[in-house]
């Protein structure tokens, strides 16, 4: 992806208008800090090492504000999620207060919702049940959670026709998809505050679900293509 600093380029679309940088350099500021772990002074090294001078803070910003409308858009374009979620929650510390996030997953690996939380009962689930109806349009077949007596009482009033498997080492797919969060919070030095977290978290998931392209499972040349689907998809929601 070709790199200048053009400062002096007028943008004239909405999105970027009035910021100093092109378009494309701040999509790929954006894209490096939710697709690696890379920090905002990581990323201000690549861009110097490509002879473009911008500060860490700038690419914070830049972050804050650009990530969630690329959310948005990512959001707007996906083709669905699968009829089968694994749920589970585990609990983080922000500013010295202990959180729960919750997580959804489909069967094909693909984050339906994450969602910080103060606690974990039943009305909480609702909730996150809730959520996870809008997000998937309508009730999965089945549910796979572990046997925390609040998933089913949401369960039960919200979406009593969905199966609802509790059976041990079931919902290992949940649980491992905390591992990329928690490699992320570890070089974040753990999270700020519950705000930036759940806005992290959520570009994260979206940006993890468009380049999750299962990798182990496909031919090299077929892995090949389905990661240029994915940049251009990325080109498309970022371009305005």
């Amino acid at each position: 992806m070709p790199l200048s600093d053009n400062s002096g380029m007028n943008n004239a679309t909405s999105l970027y208008k009035r910021h100093r940088f092109p378009s494309e350099i701040i999509q790929y500021a954006v894209w490096l800090y939710h697709r690696f772990n890379l920090s905002h002074r990581d990323i201000e090294d690549l861009l110097a090492e490509r002879g473009i001078t911008v500060s860490y803070e700038s690419i914070r910003l830049w972050c804050n504000k650009f990530g969630p409308e690329y959310t948005k858009r990512l959001k707007c374009r996906h083709q669905g999620f699968g009829d089968t979620f694994y749920i589970d929650e585990v609990f983080v510390k922000i500013g010295g207060k202990q959180q729960y996030l919750w997580r959804a997953v489909d069967q094909d690996g693909e984050v339906v919702d994450v969602f910080l939380q103060a606690r974990r009962d039943g009305a909480t689930a609702k909730r996150f049940f809730k959520r996870l109806l809008k997000n998937h349009q309508g009730e999965p077949r089945k549910i796979v959670t572990d046997k925390l007596r609040s998933y089913g009482v949401a369960h039960r009033e919200l979406i009593p026709e969905a199966l609802h498997d509790t059976a041990q080492y079931a919902n290992n797919r949940a649980e491992l998809s905390h591992q990329p969060t928690r490699v992320r919070e570890r070089g974040m030095r753990r999270f700020k505050s519950t705000r930036q977290a759940q806005r992290f978290l959520s570009v994260h998931a979206s940006v993890y679900n468009l380049f999750n392209l299962g990798r182990h499972l496909v031919s090299a040349s077929h892995y090949r293509d389905l990661r240029q689907g994915a940049f251009a998809s990325w080109g498309s929601v970022t371009a305005t």
